[in-house]
């Protein structure tokens, strides 16, 4: 399963985004920004699979929750920042 994390600059915007996302009916969780995407500034972040990553951000975009990045995580241990 591939794995994609949505970034926000603090818990209040995660927050709002988890409540819309599950409200719809899409799985996530939401999370401390792992450590390897500390050094992008990011405080939390929400887990979520690659296939709903679309819906999410149109989601997202709609009910006026703002994420900051959108980042594929790789099995080799690396990223992949996304662009909607």
């Amino acid at each position: 399963m591939r794995i994609c994390y949505m970034t926000f600059r603090s818990v209040t915007p995660a927050q709002k985004a988890e409540h819309l996302l599950r409200r719809a009916g899409v799985d996530c969780s939401l999370q401390r920004t792992p450590r390897w995407m500390e050094e992008q500034g990011c405080g939390y972040s929400l887990r979520l699979r690659h296939r709903d990553i679309s819906v999410a951000a149109d989601l997202l975009k709609e009910g006026g929750a703002q994420y900051k990045k959108i980042y594929l995580y790789r099995e080799n241990g690396g990223y992949e920042e996304l662009h909607l």
